[in-house]
């Protein structure tokens, strides 16, 4: 299938995970690519994808800040001229333990990750699409929106469900859908960059941990994780022209768990 040909794909966090094995099936599907994420590991999946006769660009940007955000559009602009998609996938819980444990610092750090950086992301690829009349927006929550020990967390998610109906009500007059996903746990390959999660230093903190991982499992109806293809296949679905009918709406990517 060469659903994205002539179609310039922005996908954000692609140096591991699911933005990684997204950057990978789109490219099969014929998408050119902009690839953001702060690890120099991004380089790496860039090279790959280019030696099998790929297109794709890589930037190094830190989307927690609006400067990171506008840089890497401007650079994806440059080199392209357009965007067609942008997918914000960056994100993730950093820390794992009862709400009352968490400092102030903590919770900005969580909010900062996986709020701010899909909004600051939507923000500045925005104009380039409304001038273009057209474009796709998908944002990746999380079924943890309804979840144990990251609240901060889930709340940011909250954030991006907001962010998902209400861009796309705003926007939809402009040719542009704005859509989510909403994945479970998920495996994954070992990471190679660290989420900066601390390691447990007592039994509690290990009880803290592993009881979100528990929820996690219990609250999804196939008692179990669901693997990179089933994250990635409802995003490019998303994506294509196959979804030409769908925006303002958060899909649950999560064996029955509705988050």
């Amino acid at each position: 299938m060469q659903r994205f040909n002539d179609t310039v794909m922005l996908i954000t966090g692609a140096a591991q995970g699911i933005g990684r094995h997204l950057a990978e099936r789109a490219a099969q599907e014929g998408a050119q690519l902009i690839l953001v994420d702060r690890s120099h590991y991004l380089q790496e999946v860039a090279d790959i994808l280019n030696a099998q006769g790929n297109d794709v660009l890589a930037i190094n940007a830190d989307l927690e800040n609006w400067q990171g955000a506008e840089s890497a559009v401007q650079q994806g602009l440059e080199r392209f001229g357009r965007i067609d998609v942008l997918v914000n996938n960056v994100g993730g819980a950093i820390n794992f333990k009862p709400f009352e444990e968490f400092s102030d610092v903590e919770i900005q750090a969580e909010i900062t990750r996986s709020l701010m950086t899909t909004l600051y992301a939507c923000r500045t690829v925005l104009p380039s699409m409304v001038r273009q009349r057209s474009g796709v927006i998908i944002n990746v929550s999380s079924a943890a929106t309804r979840g144990i020990h990251r609240i901060p967390y889930s709340a940011a998610k909250g954030g991006i469900n907001a962010i998902t109906a209400s861009l796309a009500m705003e926007y939809a007059d402009a040719g542009i859908r704005v859509v989510a996903t909403a994945p479970g746990g998920t495996e994954a390959p070992p990471r190679r960059i660290s989420r900066g999660t601390p390691e447990p230093q007592n039994e509690a903190q290990r009880a803290w941990y592993q009881a979100h991982i528990d929820q996690t499992i219990d609250s999804c109806l196939m008692n179990r994780y669901g693997t990179l293809d089933e994250q990635v296949g409802p995003i490019l679905f998303l994506a294509s022209e196959d979804a030409s009918y769908i925006t303002g709406t958060v899909i649950p990517v999560a064996g029955g768990d509705q988050g």
